[in-house]
């Protein structure tokens, strides 16, 4: 079994765990294991629960982890189901979570898989390959105003509208079957003096369209909730976010938790009785050094936010 996975901000992510001997660990998106490997090496007493929902993933995982088989449990699942995954397992808190959100490397490099712009192959998109709602479906059945709502809102396209019409027009010749078919629906939309010099003209809708796919966002908002019910004191959440919209919804949950005052700025005395749960590991995100970009292109808009439960 030959793949390669560059785990990013692995070393300032083994760093922000703070890993304890004996304690147990949640990797919520195991994808090639590399963060859940690095955790392992450094610590080899903790006990490891892996997540994920793709299957391809999980048979990466448990060959890259063989060497640690006794202290590691796979689970084939959403990591939305955080708190019924560990109430299955009779787990009642966990000593730390990592949440690398997003799409993984190996599903990236997997033509066949749909993920990529770059490569032709069947629109797909699924993380959890027994999902009934896959890309194709999206792009050939909603109408243009769903797929350009979901452009614009998942993938913050300027030309989102513009993109729904054409692929609206181009599927009433004939389907778009693949990512090569709606490559060139998007190319046709977007005007080329716009397109020069630019990233991918498809790269945001094809994030649109995955997130959409897999509803990312909801499965986050739902996880971080949960997250920090399981943690036990002093425990720590490390969450590693790609883009603005889920910085954000980590951004804003970890804002929450501080317990900061939500009354009416003319009320007289504070009622809201807010308490914090968490602390800030690190005031701002941490990013990805230059060396580690030069080395990994994929690590350039990487944000790690870390908060430790009261």
């Amino acid at each position: 079994m030959h793949f390669t996975h560059e785990p990013v901000l692995l070393q300032e992510t083994l760093q922000a765990l703070d890993l304890k001997a004996g304690e147990t660990y949640v990797d919520c998106t195991l994808g090639g294991a590399g963060h859940s490997l690095g955790m392992l090496a450094q610590e080899p007493t903790i006990r490891l629960i892996g997540i994920d929902q793709d299957a391809e993933a999980l048979e990466r995982a448990k060959y890259r982890l063989t060497a640690y088989n006794p202290q590691v449990a796979l689970v084939r699942d959403n990591f939305r189901n955080l708190r019924a995954i560990l109430q299955r397992m009779e787990i009642t808190q966990v000593a730390g979570v990592l949440m690398d959100i997003g799409v993984s490397s190996p599903q990236l490099d997997d033509g066949d898989r749909g993920f990529s712009y770059h490569q032709d192959a069947r629109l797909d998109m699924r993380m959890d390959q027994d999902s009934p709602l896959d890309a194709w479906r999206i792009v050939n059945t909603y109408s243009e105003k769903e797929l350009a709502d979901i452009i614009s809102t998942y993938g913050e396209e300027r030309w989102a509208a513009r993109i729904a019409q054409f692929i609206v027009a181009e599927r009433e010749e004939r389907t778009l079957d693949t990512t090569g078919d709606l490559v060139t629906a998007i190319k046709k939309a977007i005007p080329a003096g716009v397109r020069w010099g630019k990233p991918h003209p498809a790269r945001k809708t094809f994030q649109a369209l995955r997130i959409a796919v897999n509803d990312e966002l909801g499965a986050l908002q739902e996880a971080l909730e949960q997250a920090v019910d399981v943690l036990k004191p002093g425990g720590r959440l490390a969450v590693i976010s790609f883009h603005s919209l889920e910085d954000r919804i980590v951004k804003e949950y970890f804002q929450e938790l501080l317990g900061k005052c939500s009354c009416p700025p003319d009320l007289p005395m504070c009622i809201c009785q807010n308490e914090p749960v968490v602390r800030l590991v690190n005031r701002k995100p941490i990013v990805a050094s230059p060396r580690e970009v030069e080395s990994n292109a994929r690590a350039r808009s990487a944000k790690l936010r870390v908060v430790e439960k009261l």
